[in-house]
């Protein structure tokens, strides 16, 4: 079994979805302009960290913001099928006022429990918990030692719960923009956010303050 130095973790980029606070799930939505940009930025920031392998979810947009990260690291993407996002069932493709709508009171039943609340129809967190460790044990096996996962908001919690040994509540409250990149060392269960270049001004400079 592999010993990893470093684990990146990404988010994929913004879709059309996530603009319309649409519940995606294993569903898919295309990246937007800026999702693209956010990808770009990605690369930008991940050349040079000695990165030696990417592992992506299978969803569309995990794989095409892992495809434009690529294009500067030159990698071989190996989909691993336990990165996908957590299923959302009944709700996928809804909003809030949708699911509202038609299953009162169960955005409240989660709240009350959201690691072990099951969306009607898919996944709870500690579904997707279990999960997150065998995709773990996958890329663990892969002769990766920096290897950067592609992946997504939900079941990236649980992926940092295993990585930084949090407890479930602890991982939940953890939030994962689609700019921003994580650098774990699972040694020391240490996390940093990775600076990304800044996104440019509408007539292609620096949107950076000097």
């Amino acid at each position: 079994m592999n010993s990893w130095d470093t684990v990146f973790l990404a988010r994929h980029g913004q879709t059309q979805w996530n603009l319309q606070r649409r519940k995606q799930g294993r569903l898919d939505s295309a990246l937007t302009h800026d999702g693209v940009a956010q990808a770009r930025r990605h690369a930008s920031a991940l050349q040079g960290r000695g990165i030696d392998g990417i592992f992506v979810s299978p969803l569309g947009r995990a794989i095409a913001t892992a495809g434009i990260i690529n294009d500067a690291l030159g990698l071989e993407i190996d989909v691993v099928d336990e990165l996908a996002e957590l299923d959302h069932g009944q709700f996928s493709g809804m909003t809030d006022e949708q699911v509202d709508t038609q299953f009162p009171g169960e955005r409240q039943r989660r709240a009350a429990d959201k690691y072990q609340w099951r969306f009607p129809g898919g996944e709870s967190y500690a579904d997707a918990d279990t999960r997150a460790a065998q995709a773990l044990h996958r890329i663990r096996h892969r002769p990766a030692q920096r290897p950067l996962i592609v992946s997504h908001e939900m079941i990236g919690r649980m992926l940092q719960r295993h990585l930084l040994d949090l407890a479930p509540q602890a991982a939940l409250a953890r939030a994962h923009p689609h700019d921003v990149v994580f650098q774990i060392d699972p040694a020391t269960r240490e996390c940093r956010s990775i600076g990304l270049p800044p996104a440019p001004l509408p007539d292609g400079t620096s949107g950076e303050v000097r």
